[in-house]
């Protein structure tokens, strides 16, 4: 099977956009959907920002900058964004019906040799399988947030995933700098947010019942050196993403604590038009978020010792 050069990409959202970019950073001619001018509008100015990003920490010159942009493209018209694909990455909503009626309307659009991959965080791809029209040439490559430094997909097939597709997705994946995981299983969460998601609802239930401010429950993480914490990748991920991902299984599990914490996260920052760093605000405001700050892990001075004494005792 020949390369996989032409993808796109049918989201614009934190990781769409993510792949999207990086894909074409690496050669790859890009082309990105979404059902708005507003979105595209919006992702081409969070363009702006993965531009310094791979200036400052991939050594990007202004020339290899330029030919990423020229190889990227938008459109709100989807026949348009697949008639020459041979990859689309599916990236949007975290909600099964939503996946579902994108991959029914586009199903007749795609030419013969076209691949479909999901880039879904906790979903099957056997879920939407017969969905797409072609489920022998379907599978699951699920990107982390911030691809450029967390550089690995999983790769997942569903029963009816031939052995060529994953190949030729393989192959793409390492095409663009990816380590490529293999999930051996069809499993809801992949490997990463098999612990991920647990960790960042644990995290989200100490902010949600009062227990901890957001700051300090990335304190007791960042000090093993880590570079973010728990809201910090909330964050990364997306408060949308977030949400969703939360509120689907809450329901799911019947789990109220999952479900009041995607609550939480509707209400202080859905609602009020804040998405995480995609937005410049989350729980931290970006570009510079405080847990980037030299003194975010400081021992404080004794003068703080009263402060700190009322909070424990919810004075």
């Amino acid at each position: 099977m020949p390369s996989l050069h032409h993808l796109t990409v049918l989201g614009s959202g934190v990781l769409g956009g993510q792949i999207a970019w990086h894909s074409a950073f690496h050669g790859k001619t890009v082309v990105v959907y979404d059902i708005s001018d507003q979105a595209l509008e919006s992702y081409r100015l969070t363009q702006e920002r993965y531009a310094a990003i791979y200036a400052n920490d991939l050594g990007a010159d202004a020339d290899r900058i330029a030919a990423t942009r020229q190889r990227l493209s938008c459109t709100t018209d989807l026949p348009t964004a697949v008639a020459t694909a041979d990859l689309v990455i599916e990236a949007v909503p975290e909600a099964p019906d939503v996946k579902t009626e994108v991959y029914k309307e586009m199903a007749g659009l795609l030419p013969d040799r076209t691949l479909v991959a999901t880039n879904t965080s906790t979903l099957l791809p056997s879920d939407f399988a017969a969905a797409t029209g072609r489920p022998d040439r379907f599978c699951a490559l699920h990107f982390a947030t911030a691809l450029w430094a967390m550089n690995f997909t999983e790769i997942m097939a569903h029963p009816g995933t031939t052995r060529e597709t994953l190949t030729a997705v393989t192959e793409f994946a390492v095409e663009i700098g990816m380590i490529p995981i293999p999930v051996r299983k069809e499993h809801g969460g992949y490997i990463v947010n098999s612990w991920l998601v647990p960790l960042l609802n644990a995290a989200q239930t100490l902010v949600t019942n009062g227990i901890a401010t957001p700051e300090d429950v990335d304190r007791t993480f960042l000090v093993n050196g880590a570079r973010f914490g728990p809201m910090g990748m909330l964050d990364m991920i997306g408060m949308k993403t977030a949400h969703d991902v939360l509120a689907f299984w809450g329901d799911r599990t019947g789990d109220a604590q999952m479900t009041a914490n995607a609550v939480y996260l509707k209400e202080h920052f859905l609602d009020n038009g804040l998405s995480g760093v995609q937005t410049g605000k989350g729980y931290y405001e970006y570009p510079g978020p405080a847990y980037q700050r030299p003194d975010f892990l400081a021992v404080p001075g004794l003068d703080a010792v009263p402060s700190i004494v009322s909070q424990a005792l919810s004075d």
